[in-house]
């Protein structure tokens, strides 16, 4: 088997691995892109992307259950959840084939199957059981993701008990759920179901729900869903789980009491772990970390010439996350001047339930941790026109900052549309703004992003509006 060479092989086309190959390719370099699965990764065809389109349905759904206070009336409504699901999955693929039109266009070459490495600059590369393969190249990023974590007896079944992969294709919907976790990945699937109409349960092991939020934002988030009909229930460990014939049970320890549940079905939202097996890492020096392969801030592995991005280099396990390191290492790698390692401060992160939730930067109690006197400031959603206007008056923008300097340590929102407006926060940590900045910034009126502004001139005692 004829070797061929590149300049640069990455291995996974996920939101990761498909940017580092495009910009790759745009700096000059020849590139070949191994994917084994799909284009686009979990992100675009299991992840980000179709759990949008569900949440949009769900949404929707929601609205037309309060069509009176708009002033509309319709004779019907229903959910067809063979439907939902197809358009989830139609959205998914339209964007799969523009990312393969992407590559073409920029002349990445795109090689099906799993890659293993064979030591230093070299990979095999295997399909369908028989090598297809070898490629050599004095670099190569693994941006091979991650998975649903499992634990001991909470172990998905694809029946009855899913990860978010099942929790995205329902042939029916549960009359009863339990969600296992309370992230970002499990607030949003219990934040569909309970909008389509499931009797939803939520099960976190610490002492609140989103628990890398701020903790103001959680118990605000917890409010709003509880307000919705989810019951939620923390400092809960969930003893094995137990498949009958159509239902799930399982025992909760909710610090001094047990309870016992049966629901139709269970969603495992228990975190992930890297894809790191089976890649020929023995044959290198690379270190890997509780399932994480271990970098630098360049995206360096201890085996020269080898790298990682994405999940499977750690947390935080988000897309962009992916796409931004992708472009950071390729840059990095051709020797493009003013390249900068990620500050992972300013990465926003965001949940898509209802209401939405979104952060940058510190929250008030790890600002206070590390050592800084703040000063706060909060605007609620029901002091903004635009809000009352949509009919999403329940929310809160709050803003912290070094007292000492003015600068914005970190924002936090939640409430309508929060997932967009969180971009502004984080452009200003990008450059450094601090409140002066800020508070001379004009914000268009009437919008939701003029409680931005407000927020700002709370945390100084200049608020307008409250």
């Amino acid at each position: 088997m004829a070797e061929k060479q590149f300049d640069l092989i990455v291995v996974g086309g996920g939101p990761g691995g498909y940017v580092a190959a495009i910009r790759a390719s745009q700096l000059g370099l020849k590139t070949a892109l191994v994917e084994r699965e799909h284009l686009g990764g979990i992100c675009l065809n299991w992840g980000c992307i179709p759990t949008k389109a569900l949440l949009r349905s769900a949404e929707i759904n929601r609205l037309l259950q309060h069509l009176d206070v708009y002033g509309l009336s319709a004779e019907r409504t229903g959910v067809d959840i063979t439907k939902v699901v197809k358009r989830s999955r139609q959205v998914a693929q339209q964007l799969a084939g523009g990312v393969k039109h992407l590559l073409k266009k920029n002349k990445v070459e795109v090689i099906d199957g799993h890659g293993r490495l064979l030591g230093p600059g070299r990979l095999l590369v295997e399909a369908g059981g028989f090598e297809v393969a070898v490629l050599t190249a004095p670099h190569i990023i693994l941006a091979t993701g991650a998975r649903a974590r499992t634990l001991p007896g909470l172990e998905p079944d694809g029946r009855l008990i899913w990860t978010y992969k099942e929790a995205m294709v329902p042939q029916a919907l549960p009359k009863s759920l339990l969600v296992i976790g309370s992230g970002a990945i499990g607030i949003e699937f219990a934040s569909f179901y309970n909008a389509m109409g499931s009797q939803v349960m939520v099960a976190e092991v610490v002492d609140r729900i989103l628990p890398y939020e701020d903790e103001e934002i959680s118990a605000l988030a917890r409010k709003a869903f509880e307000k919705q009909g989810m019951r939620i229930v923390t400092g809960a460990r969930v003893g094995p789980l137990v498949a009958g014939a159509d239902s799930v049970s399982a025992t909760l320890d909710i610090r001094d009491t047990r309870e016992t549940v049966t629901v139709d079905r269970v969603i495992l939202a228990l975190g992930i772990t890297g894809n790191v097996e089976k890649l020929g890492l023995e044959t290198t020096k690379v270190r890997v970390d509780r399932g994480h392969i271990l970098v630098s801030p360049w995206l360096e592995t201890d085996e020269p010439g080898l790298y990682a991005i994405g999940d499977v280099a750690g947390p935080p396990w988000l897309a962009h996350k992916a796409s931004h390191e992708g472009v950071i290492c390729v840059e990095r790698i051709a020797g493009v001047p003013d390249v900068h390692p990620l500050e992972a401060r300013n990465i926003p992160g965001c949940t898509y339930s209802h209401p939405q939730v979104a952060s940058v930067g510190l929250s008030e109690a790890r600002a206070k941790a590390a050592g800084y006197q703040v000063k706060v400031g909060r605007f609620p959603f029901m002091g903004n026109g635009k809000a009352i206007a949509l009919g999403e008056p329940e929310g809160l923008v709050k803003t912290v900052f070094d007292a000492a300097t003015g600068e914005l340590l970190g924002a936090h929102m939640i409430g309508a549309e929060v997932t967009e407006m969180i971009q502004g926060y984080t452009v200003a940590r990008t450059l450094e703004t601090t409140e002066a900045e800020l508070m001379h910034t004009v914000f268009p009126h009437p919008t939701l992003s003029e409680m931005m502004h407000e927020s700002v001139l709370a945390a100084y005692g200049r608020a307008i509006h409250i």
